[in-house]
């Protein structure tokens, strides 16, 4: 069994990867998906008992054979279809390029966001954990002169002619309606 692997509530862009055995028993167990025929509110899903954990997002996992990324190779997609880092890669890179079969790859939004840990048992061995490059936020000031200075509160509009007319005569309205009631009033 591997090494448990600790997974941050609202981790963003980590991305594991393991190897499937294709030789180890239940491996052609293994699929993307959970087992949907089955007549069941939690339907068995293999690859997600193979990982450890009750929660698995399909959307955000791969499964493949490294022999389909052809002239790309695994450390190639790594970077160019992931965004790991160069740097990153270059670490593993004896490792990875002698993986053969199947890989599976685990990104954090599978994990729904859950602060979890993956215990993952045969027929997956785990291989590394891998970060997304992240360009750092720069915030550089405006080219336009037109984007520059201060921004002054807007001035509320005057209230426009009718708009005021129209409020002078709800005022005499309800002056004639307050003198009707009091001559009502007096009168009975």
């Amino acid at each position: 069994m591997t090494e448990a692997l600790q997974v941050r509530e609202n981790e963003r862009g980590v991305v594991r990867l393991f190897t499937v055995d294709k030789d180890a028993e239940g491996a052609k167990k293994i699929s993307i998906e959970p087992d949907w025929e089955a007549d069941a509110d939690d339907p068995p899903w293999p690859l997600r008992d193979a990982l450890g954990v009750t929660y698995l997002d399909s959307d955000f996992i791969e499964l493949f054979d490294v022999r389909d990324l052809d002239d790309l190779g695994l450390t190639g997609y790594m970077v160019e279809g992931l965004g790991i880092a160069e740097a990153d890669v270059a670490q593993h890179r004896a490792q990875l390029e002698a993986i053969k079969g199947l890989v599976l790859l685990v990104y954090s939004s599978a994990l729904g966001g859950f602060e979890t840990t993956l215990r993952p048992k045969s027929p997956l061995r785990w291989v590394g954990t891998f970060v997304e490059e992240r360009p750092p936020v720069t915030f550089e000031p405006m080219p336009s002169e037109a984007a520059q200075g201060d921004i002054a509160p807007e001035e509320k509009p005057r209230p426009s002619d009718a708009a005021m007319s129209g409020r002078v005569a709800m005022v005499v309205l309800l002056v004639l309606f307050a003198l009707t009631a009091v001559v009502i009033w007096v009168a009975s």
